[in-house]
């Protein structure tokens, strides 16, 4: 038999962390799959009918991935040292305008967020998850962060070959999306 999974406006999270996870590897967080369910729930509500995979992931896409918001993230350069703080400097895009910030923190996260600071982005971290999206020395990787923006609270989601950059772009399109 093969699985057939329908998603409308009556679906829940369920079938969709299904698809998520089925045809894309991504192990959404469960507050994330509320989250995302509103948003196809809000697509089926609008255009009717039901939503395939392809749809479901063109929507997450437009949703968490998509590139060209207010803010970009550019080149990452971390350091760490036993007993100190790490620290960051990155390249960004901001409204156009490409910008090197720094900062410092506990870890990559918590840099990133102090660099933001410094350009008038409050974020706060509430929730963080990560995982390989294949296996292997080559494996990309997702990461999932919770944030709270400006009182606004929103997942982000990165993907990149690099787990500091996953998390550093999840932290961006919580950003965007709260900003949106």
């Amino acid at each position: 038999y093969e699985a057939v999974i329908r998603v409308n406006s009556q679906s829940g999270k369920g079938g969709i962390a299904y698809v998520m996870k089925t045809e894309h590897h991504l192990d959404l967080p469960r507050r994330l799959q509320i989250e995302f369910s509103r948003v196809v729930q809000a697509h089926t509500d609008s255009e009717g009918g039901e939503v395939p995979p392809a749809e479901i992931w063109r929507i997450f896409e437009r949703e968490y991935l998509a590139t060209g918001d207010e803010l970009e993230l550019d080149t990452v350069h971390t350091s760490s040292a036993k007993d100190q703080r790490d620290a960051l400097t990155v390249d960004v895009v901001v409204k156009g305008e490409r910008r090197t910030l720094t900062g410092e923190g506990n870890g990559p996260i918590a840099a990133f967020v102090d660099a933001l600071r410094s350009i008038g982005i409050d974020v706060r971290v509430l929730d963080y998850s990560e995982h390989a999206l294949g296996s292997g020395g080559d494996a990309t990787a997702a990461a999932y962060v919770e944030c709270e923006v400006g009182g606004n609270v929103r997942w982000g989601v990165g993907i990149d070959a690099n787990i500091v950059s996953a998390s550093l772009k999840a932290v961006v399109s919580a950003v965007n999306r709260a900003r949106r």
